[in-house]
C-alpha cells in the first residue's frame, strides 16, 4: 500500500502515520517528493486497512499496489522522483556524466575533469574498484583511485560517481564519492544492495547483462526498502545474439522503466556499443525515448587506456558530441 500525504503535511504529521502503522506491525518507508511525501507500506495489507487509511488526518489518498515492486512503482510517486547529487537534480535536469572507465593517474583525471567540464558535462565518473571479466586485467587503484577521483572532481567543481563492488567497501567509497554506482555484474548482489540501502548517498543502479526490466526494478526495490530513496536507474545494454556490438542498448527498457517507475533513468551508450563510433547515435536514441541523462566514457588517449579504450571518446570527440546533443536538446 502507498499513502500519499497532503501537500501541506508536516514531518510530524508523517511521523504520526508511521507510528500508527508500526502499532499494526507494518513497515513504513517515507519518500519525500518535491511537493508531496509518500509513505510506502509493506506487510499484510487488506482492503479494509486501505479504506481506513484514507480517513487518517493529512492523508490525501491510500492505494494498494499489486506489483511486486512497490516503492519504485509509478503509483508511489506519480510525478516522478528527483535525485539530488550536489547541485544536480537528476530527473529534473538532463545530466551528462563523463570520465574514464578507470582512474589511472592524477594527470589523467585532472585533464579529463577539465575537458569534460569545459565541454558541458556536469558530473565526473571514474572506476577505482574494477570488476573485470579476466582476473589478470587491470583491477583499479582502489583507495588511491578514490582519492584521485575526488581530487579532480573538487578541482573542477564536479560531483563524482564511482562503482562499489563489495559490501565491505561501501563506507570507504561513500567517503569520497557523491554517488555510488552498482555495476551490471552486481545488480543482483543483494548483500551489496542492502548495504547501500543503509546509506543516504544517491545510488546509480545499472541493469544486469541479462536481467529483465522487472528484475532491475526489484534490485532498486532492495535499495529503497533499506531506507535509501535516492536511486537512479541506468540502462547499459543487455547481452543478445548480436556479436558486432558489445551489448544491445534496450531503448524500449528506458521508455518502459519511465512508464512503470518514478525513478530517473540514464543511459550508458559507451558500454552498450563497445564502439566509439556508435556512442553518439545511441545517446540520441536514448534521449529520444525519455532518458534523463547519459554516462559517457572519455579518456585523454583512448588507444592507451587500461580499460575500455575502444568505446571511449577523446576530448575533441566528446566536445563535438556535446555540441551535437545541444542541437536536439529541445526536441
Amino acid at each position: 500500500m502507498i499513502i500519499v500525504m497532503e501537500a501541506q503535511s508536516t514531518p510530524q504529521d508523517i511521523q504520526a502515520i508511521c507510528q500508527k502503522l508500526e502499532t499494526m506491525s507494518l513497515e513504513s518507508h517515507v519518500i519525500n517528493g518535491v511537493t508531496q511525501s509518500v509513505i510506502g507500506v509493506i506487510g499484510e495489507i487488506t482492503d479494509e486497512l486501505c479504506e481506513t487509511a484514507n480517513l487518517w488526518p493529512k492523508v490525501e489518498k491510500a492505494l494498494r499496489v499489486g506489483k511486486p515492486y512497490k516503492l519504485v512503482s509509478r503509483e508511489c510517486q506519480p510525478s516522478g522522483s528527483i535525485v539530488q547529487v550536489g547541485s544536480l537534480a537528476i530527473g529534473k535536469d538532463k545530466v551528462v556524466i563523463a570520465g574514464p572507465c578507470a582512474v589511472e593517474t592524477e594527470d589523467q583525471m585532472l585533464q579529463t575533469a577539465k575537458a569534460v567540464k569545459s565541454a558541458g558535462a556536469n558530473m565526473l565518473r571514474g572506476g577505482a574498484f574494477k570488476p573485470r571479466t579476466s582476473p589478470y586485467a587491470f583491477q583499479g587503484l582502489k583507495v588511491k583511485g578514490l582519492e584521485l577521483l575526488a581530487e579532480a572532481g573538487k578541482a573542477y567543481d564536479l560531483p563524482v560517481v564511482t562503482e562499489v563492488v563489495d559490501p565491505r567497501d561501501v563506507e570507504v567509497v561513500a567517503q569520497y564519492a557523491d554517488m555510488l554506482q552498482i555495476g551490471a555484474r552486481n545488480m543482483q548482489n543483494f548483500s551489496l544492495l542492502q548495504e547501500v540501502g543503509q546509506t543516504r548517498k544517491p545510488v546509480l543502479l545499472k541493469r544486469g547483462l541479462s536481467s529483465t526490466v522487472q528484475e532491475w526494478l526489484m534490485a532498486a526495490e532492495y535499495i529503497m526498502a533499506g531506507g535509501n530513496s535516492q536511486v537512479v536507474l541506468c540502462e547499459r545494454g543487455i547481452r543478445t545474439f548480436e556479436p558486432w556490438t558489445r551489448n544491445t542498448l534496450d531503448v524500449s527498457a528506458i521508455a518502459l522503466a519511465k512508464e512503470v517507475s518514478h525513478l530517473p533513468v540514464l543511459a550508458d551508450p559507451s558500454h552498450a556499443s563497445g564502439k566509439r563510433s556508435l556512442v553518439e547515435p545511441l545517446a540520441k536514441a536514448a534521449l529520444a525515448v525519455g532518458a534523463d541523462g547519459l554516462i559517457i566514457e572519455v579518456h585523454p588517449n583512448p588507444d592507451k587506456a587500461l580499460s575500455d579504450g575502444p568505446q571511449s571518446l577523446d576530448f575533441a570527440e566528446f566536445a563535438t558530441f556535446m555540441q551535437h546533443l545541444q542541437l536536439i536538446k529541445g526536441a
